[in-house]
């Protein structure tokens, strides 16, 4: 878990990336030409753990994937938008649309599509391993790479700040 550099008590979302961020950036091509994604089961309870303490979490990424939808939905995770090339605008209707603040999200990405949503974000945050100009903005840059737990340790990092990660952790103990 990496410390945080501010205090994160108002945040009350997380907004994700997914290649880069959710899945590693280096990815094998199947047969039909689509990225093979990886997904963290790190990642994953950490997800389940924070929608279960009332934590909102959205997934806007650029790639065109069902199976990315369908991982998604399997976390619990109903507001993933894919295909999107301009990130901004739809970070901002769904902002909007439940009711938050910038200042209340923590937007995780690791590239140049994500550089806006992470300027409108309270809290910006980035993997180890991502592009220099998002290191450059991230307050936040975890110590994992993308696809190795960079998710888990942001919310980890969140909710045991603000005291709701044990009480998240105790339904599995």
């Amino acid at each position: 878990m990496s410390k945080l550099p501010i205090d994160p008590v108002k945040i009350k979302a997380f907004v994700l990336d997914v290649d880069g961020v959710l899945s590693k950036s280096v990815c094998t091509i199947g047969e039909d030409g689509q990225p093979q994604r990886t997904a963290n089961t790190k990642d994953g309870l950490a997800i389940r753990m924070a929608l279960q303490s009332g934590y909102r979490i959205a997934v806007i990424t650029g790639a065109k994937s069902e199976e990315i939808r369908l991982r998604c939905n399997l976390l619990g995770i109903d507001d993933v938008f894919t295909g999107v090339s301009k990130k901004l605008p739809v970070y901002e209707q769904w902002r909007l649309d439940n009711g938050l603040s910038e200042e209340e999200i923590a937007y995780m990405g690791d590239d140049i599509p994500d550089l806006p949503c992470l300027r409108h974000s309270g809290l910006s945050a980035a993997p180890y391993d991502a592009c220099g100009e998002v290191l450059a903005t991230a307050i936040f840059i975890s110590k994992y790479s993308g696809g190795y737990g960079c998710v888990r340790d942001l919310i980890e990092s969140v909710m045991r700040a603000q005291l709701t990660w044990d009480n998240a952790a105790s339904i599995y103990l």
